[in-house]
Parts: structure tokens; C-alpha cells; sequence
């Protein structure tokens, strides 16, 4: 898509036996049962409930000497770095304090024993993490860490240094940006490191999630479940071996047609959300994805009116809460080593005006989903 607006079981299971993990299990399971307690039909997008933390973020930058960066400005295309550059966003747990700040920068983080669960999230086109801040505090709220790391092509301070030319192409090399990401902070969490020391003790190496928005969520697609080769040649399966991820959440996101997706023997827990109203990735491309894994511990959250962009930055704010809410649910559950139940469902098909949710095989259809004029602009 050349727009420059467009962010284009039998699972291993493992229970926690600490009493940290179950309290915070329990408190992230009644946060979320507010919502599930409200009236049928009320408004739940600006449900409160004290959060269990406040969040930390800071910037921790690793360099992969393995792969390059090019200039899509050029033509042809030429190499404007010999080494991918990943600053990263790490939000993190904090101390709550009713009043305080929505963000802090810097604050130590409340020590866990075993570490969080971690989420990493994988941004879209001609944007940043930032702009999805409000769905990744509330991940952090609740007790994950998020690790969001900025692309060297396709992040908006990118774009513009390349005077807007195009440069989504440089969307293959994401999937080994992420996975590089996830073992450079899983390291940094075993081992104290100079370049990354808030991570230490900080992740709990078996509670691991993807997830990412439109290019974003292709990335994560193609490295969940893709089993074509990188620009290096590289099998994607290969890139995610000895990673342990155990949840994937697509949103608005598609997959690439070009290659052979499938269902992993891990059989990871899969959540996509997408809208009707989407005319930038249109329905049928999640679904497309949804149903190319075949395993029965899969969710599609359908929006029935939203856009593109406006459910995961809260410009939406009814569809915002229903996938906040959802998603929040579904990390918990997952990562948590639980299979999600019928209050996953239950929770996605509260607001039957804003959204529904399926499991399983049963995915929805696009029998009666109107057609879109396919546009990435500020929809």
C-alpha cells in the first residue's frame, strides 16, 4: 500500500506456583470482571477499576550487525546502514499512584519475582509505539511488560528522512527484528546489562506474547506462523526456535499471500481483531489469516463499525474499550498458562453494537460485510 498515513489444545501449558504470580493473577482477573459485571449494554469503554500498577517506560537500543538498512529513497536502493539499529520502548510495571503521571519515565520498576509476562508489539506504518500508548499502558496496568521495538524503515521519523518514498518493502526484515529484540531483552533480563539495565530480573522467559498492528501484525504473522525465508535467506521458523511465544494478537493486520502459513506445534493462543469498516486492511484479510491456522484455541474479535487505526490509539473510544478490555482478557488468560473460557467470548460479545466475537472454527463470514473502497487515509 503506498499511502503515507497507513499503519498499514493441546498447547504446552505451564500453571505458576508462587503466591506473587497467583495474586497478581487474581487482582488482573477482577480488574478485568469490572467490565464483565457491568449492565448488558452499557457503556464499558470508560470503565475504571484502580489499575495494579502505574507504568514506567524508557529506551534501551540494540544493534543487529547481521542485517542492514536501506535507502528506499534511492533508486535503485542502496544501503544506508550495514547494521539495523533498534531503539525499543520498554514499558514496565511501577508503583500505582492515584494523581501520578500517566507515563513515567525512568521509575524503577516494582520488583516480581520470575519476572512479568512480555508482550512485543510491533508498530505499523509511518508511526511509532507511542501512538498506540494507551493500549499499551493498559497492558502494563495490568502486569505485563511491552516491548516495542521502533523499525529502522518504517517508523515515521523514518519515512520522513526518506522524504516519503515507500518503504513498507522493508516489511520482510521485521520479523527478524522482533525476534532479535525478544532474545537481545531476554538476555538483558538473565544477564545485567550496560545498555539495557531495567530489564534485569524483569521478564519471565516462558510468558512470552506477540502482537502488533497492521504492518505491524503482518510482521508478527510472518513470525508466527510463516514458514518462507527472509531477504537472508533465513527460515522464519527458524527465527522463532528457542523463543517460547505462547499468544499472538493480530490487529487490522494481513497475511502475506506470497508465502506458506501454518499452524505451530506449540499452537500458540491466537486473538486477531479486525473491523468491517477497516478500508485500509479490509476484513477479509485478517480472516484470511484466521483461518490459514487450524487449531481450535483461536479468537476473532469482528468491530462492526470502526477503522483502521482509531480502536488502538483510543480515538474510538467505544471500540477502544472493547478491545482493551479483550485483549487485556486474553493476555492474561493465555500467558497465565489457562486456556482461555467462554469469559473471553463472553467479555468480546458484551456490546453487540460495537463488536462480536468468535472462537474456534466457527470464524465469522463475509457473506453480509459490505465491500470498502480499499484507502489508507485518516480513516
Amino acid at each position: 500500500m503506498d499511502m503515507s498515513w497507513c499503519i498499514r489444545t493441546t498447547a504446552r501449558r505451564r500453571r505458576k506456583s508462587t503466591a506473587q504470580r497467583g495474586a497478581i493473577t487474581i487482582l488482573a482477573t477482577l480488574v478485568v470482571g469490572f467490565v464483565l459485571a457491568a449492565p448488558f449494554g452499557a457503556d464499558t469503554s470508560r470503565a475504571t477499576a484502580a489499575p495494579l500498577f502505574g507504568v514506567g517506560i524508557t529506551r534501551c537500543t540494540f544493534v543487529d550487525h547481521s542485517r542492514s538498512v536501506l535507502n528506499y529513497a534511492t533508486t535503485p536502493y542502496r544501503v544506508s546502514s550495514s547494521s539495523r539499529v533498534l531503539v525499543t520502548e520498554i514499558r514496565y510495571p511501577t508503583q500505582f499512584r492515584a494523581g501520578g503521571p500517566t507515563e513515567s519515565v525512568g521509575a524503577a520498576p516494582v520488583p516480581h519475582s520470575g519476572g512479568y509476562p512480555m508482550v512485543v508489539f510491533a508498530h505499523g506504518y509511518d508511526v511509532t509505539p507511542d501512538t498506540y500508548a494507551a493500549l499499551l499502558d493498559a497492558w502494563v496496568r495490568a502486569g505485563f511488560i511491552v516491548v516495542a521495538p521502533i523499525f529502522p524503515d518504517e517508523s515515521a521519523s523514518a519515512v520522513a528522512a526518506q522524504h516519503g518514498a515507500n518503504t513498507e518493502n522493508d516489511l520482510i526484515n521485521e520479523p527478524g527484528d522482533l525476534a532479535f529484540v525478544t532474545s537481545a531483552v531476554l538476555r538483558a533480563s538473565t544477564t545485567e546489562t550496560s545498555n539495557c539495565p531495567v530489564a534485569f530480573g524483569l521478564v519471565d522467559h516462558s510468558e512470552i506474547a506477540l502482537a502488533g498492528h497492521s504492518d505491524g501484525a503482518e510482521a508478527v504473522g510472518m513470525l508466527a506462523y510463516d514458514h518462507g525465508l527472509d531477504p537472508q535467506g533465513v527460515n522464519y521458523a527458524s527465527l522463532r526456535t528457542g523463543i517460547d511465544y505462547r499468544a499472538v494478537m493480530i490487529l487490522s493486520g494481513a497475511e502475506d499471500t506470497y508465502q506458506s502459513y501454518a499452524a505451530e506445534a506449540s499452537r500458540p493462543d491466537l486473538l486477531v481483531v479486525q473491523s468491517r469498516a477497516d478500508q485500509c486492511n479490509p476484513m477479509g484479510h485478517g480472516l484470511l489469516l484466521y483461518d490459514a491456522i487450524h487449531q481450535p484455541n483461536k479468537w476473532f474479535l469482528e468491530l462492526l463499525t470502526a477503522h483502521h487505526l482509531p480502536p488502538f490509539d483510543d480515538t474510538d473510544a467505544a471500540a477502544y474499550g472493547v478491545v482493551s478490555a479483550t485483549t487485556v482478557r486474553f493476555l492474561q488468560i493465555s500467558l497465565e498458562g489457562v486456556t482461555p473460557s467462554s469469559s473471553l467470548t463472553a467479555l468480546g460479545n458484551q456490546r453487540p453494537t460495537i463488536a462480536r466475537m468468535y472462537v474456534g472454527a466457527n470464524g465469522p463470514s463475509m457473506k453480509n460485510v459490505a465491500p470498502v473502497k480499499q484507502s489508507c487515509g485518516p480513516n
